[in-house]
């Protein structure tokens, strides 16, 4: 059996000039632009990103070595630095000249690190001293001050999804400072230790930035820190150690990812999962801080899964006569990681999103329940997990009962919540905005949503064709659905009752077929009703079944009504909508219709006579109006019984 791979490059990478045409090649996490930089004379730059439909190349007047280049959101600005004192601007909107303005850091004595957009006109510069946050006025090719703070920096990492910058400081470098940014303004956060192995001394550890990553998981921001330690009896290896991160309190040591080995890591995150990239084995190591394998307040997680390799990566090579197919080196020590899904080959030219493959994922992970819960939380899943229901149901093994009832338990409780968020949203909306509220948002409506009509359509309603399978069995699994979904309060809609009805008739179990009807097993419903009408010829006691829940419904006297006149049951139906009082709007020409096809003549006759009178105590007089269009009926009463038999009108 093959290796299952469940990581992928994506089939659409990014290509640039890869570095041996190019001086400099540099990647903006923010806008996910790769910048491939040529000197010599003027300064060429080749800009490609993966929303871009065409590349951006222009030229620059060479002032010096690139040592950082990128663009403001929306491209509206560009940023380069070159020295260690100052940063270089040039408007790239279409109604602003083109020309160069400059800004220097204000602190003396200091260098710039870094600089990181915020926004389309807000950029930060980080110095060995601090920060310094600026307002670009494109249009006064200058810079506004807005906030700056001293504080000394050995290096930065930015997280551009939440504008949360972190500094290392202290001679360790372990003393981690972040800072916020959003709308002009710069908040700074509570600042934490990162804890470092414990060394003989007097070796000494310093924390690098290339074994710190920034990236949000579950909608959570987290610092992730790549604790290595050497691989002794008692310590099985490298870690990954997570603190949340939290806009205020203090960020707390939350998670440990165990990695059980030594070597050169990288860090990716993917649809809410960590993946550690290990250099040395060219495997990946793939982790879900969902997945608890304690109940100790600090989570210590193991691999989902046994640890993979990306799966190989073929392109074509043009040569002069033909095209060549040559697989890409994986895991090469010229790949660059980057928060929070990419991975770059600056030698080859290549720029990929990471991906996650579900499929292989089933085959790995053998248990169902935490299978199901590791796919409940992953973006596209909603066909893997009706592939997975559909394939445990296959076995026709009533002992995996237990099994089937604990994954249709996990998927309505995501289906409930769903129905609930939505429920909420429509009150909110309904009773308008209340002071002081904030907008309210329509809940999403993720691939977890597994509904009704998604396992009718894709397991169930399938599933009850099968031949190689127990007819027992298939009932017990839907009597299981509809078990699962009663228990969550989700009200069953009629399809799934009458796949049950149709699957007991078909195997002939009309004795469960009543004793589910009888014991309300199958809620009430008029469809229901209906179908149970259309089995008459094959049960007839489904006649009265169906008559008996369209009465619980109270809500069916029209219904109920129809079957009974289409029955020739004249009147019963009478008898009926008398006994609910609705007999004095009901249509009379329906009636003596129905009592003329039943070419009984005195049946007629009553009922003939019943809205002579019903006519004569409302109206006044026994006769018909216009509107009841029954002039057919009085004239074949007249024809049979003689002008004699009509009440004659009460005169004053």
């Amino acid at each position: 059996m093959s290796e299952e791979h469940y990581l992928e490059l994506c089939d659409s990478p990014v290509q640039f000039e890869n570095a041996s045409s190019v001086n400099n090649v540099f990647f903006d996490e923010a806008n996910k632009q790769v910048f491939a930089v040529r000197s010599g004379g003027a300064t060429g730059v080749v800009v490609k990103g993966p929303d871009d439909k065409n590349s951006i190349a222009f030229r620059m007047e060479d002032k010096g070595e690139v040592k950082c280049i990128k663009f403001s959101y929306e491209n509206k600005i560009l940023a380069v630095q070159r020295s260690p004192k100052s940063v270089d601007f040039i408007n790239f909107m279409p109604d602003l000249p083109h020309s160069e303005f400059s800004q220097e850091c204000k602190t003396k004595n200091a260098t710039v690190l870094g600089f990181c957009w915020t926004s389309w006109n807000e950029i930060v510069f980080i110095t060995d001293q601090g920060v310094e946050f600026y307002q670009v006025l494109p249009d006064k090719r200058s810079l506004k001050l807005l906030k700056s703070h001293s504080i000394n920096v050995n290096w930065y990492v930015y997280c551009p999804e939440t504008s949360v910058i972190l500094l290392s400081t202290t001679v360790q470098g372990n003393v981690l400072q972040p800072f916020a940014f959003k709308c002009g303004t710069m908040s700074k956060m509570s600042k934490f230790e990162i804890e470092l192995p414990v060394v003989t001394k007097p070796a000494k550890i310093i924390l690098s930035e290339r074994d710190i990553a920034v990236a949000t998981i579950y909608g959570q921001l987290y610092v992730m820190y790549l604790k290595h330690h050497s691989r002794t009896g008692n310590n099985p290896g490298a870690e990954v150690v997570l603190y949340h991160l939290q806009r205020e309190g203090a960020c707390k040591r939350s998670h440990i990812l165990k990695l059980n080995t030594t070597g050169k890591f990288a860090l990716n995150v993917v649809d809410n999962l960590v993946i550690v990239h290990h250099q040395s084995s060219q495997t990946s190591f793939m982790f879900d801080i969902k997945m608890k394998d304690t109940d100790s307040n600090l989570n210590i997680h193991q691999p989902v899964l046994p640890a993979r390799s990306i799966h190989p990566y073929k392109i074509a090579l043009t040569g002069t006569v033909s095209v060549s197919i040559t697989v890409l080196a994986l895991y090469s020590s010229t790949w660059s990681v980057f928060q929070p899904d990419i991975i770059i080959s600056a030698s080859e030219g290549y720029l990929w999103y990471l991906q996650v493959k579900l499929k292989p994922v089933v085959s790995l992970l053998q248990d169902k329940s935490k299978l199901m819960e590791f796919l409940l939380r992953r973006r596209d899943c909603k066909m893997v997990i009706l592939s997975v229901c559909s394939q445990m149901l296959s076995r026709g093994d009533k002992g995996s009962l237990p099994v089937v009832a604990i994954v249709f338990d996990k998927l309505n409780q995501v289906y409930k919540e769903y129905l609930e968020a939505e429920q909420s949203y429509t009150m909110a909306v309904e009773c308008g905005p209340s002071r002081g509220s904030t907008a309210h948002k329509r809940p999403v409506r993720t691939q977890a949503v597994i509904d009704q009509s998604d396992m009718y359509t894709h397991v169930l309603s399938l599933f009850t064709e099968r031949k190689d399978v127990s007819h027992k069995f298939i009932i017990a699994v839907l009597m299981e659905y509809i078990r699962s979904l009663n228990q969550f309060q989700i009200t069953v809609q009629h399809y799934l009752y009458e796949l049950v009805i149709k699957t007991l008739v078909q195997h002939n179990l009309l004795y469960m077929l009543h004793q589910f009807l009888q014991y309300h097993v199958l809620s009430d419903s008029k469809p229901l009703a209906c179908l149970l009408l259309s089995l008459e010829s094959t049960y007839p006691p489904a006649h009265q079944l169906s008559l008996d829940m369209l009465k619980r419904l109270s809500t069916a006297n029209d219904e109920i009504v129809e079957v009974l006149l289409s029955k020739q049951q004249v009147l019963g139906a009478l008898r009926f909508i008398r006994s609910v009082g609705g007999h004095d709007n009901i249509s009379a020409r329906k009636f003596l219709d129905a009592a003329r096809q039943t070419k009984d003549q005195m049946l007629f006759y009553t009922i003939f006579r019943f809205f002579e009178q019903r006519n004569q105590r409302l109206r006044g007089s026994p006769n018909f109006t216009p509107g009841e269009h029954c002039e057919e009926h009085v004239a074949y009463f007249k024809q049979a019984f003689g002008e004699q038999a009509f009440i004659k009108p009460v005169t004053l």
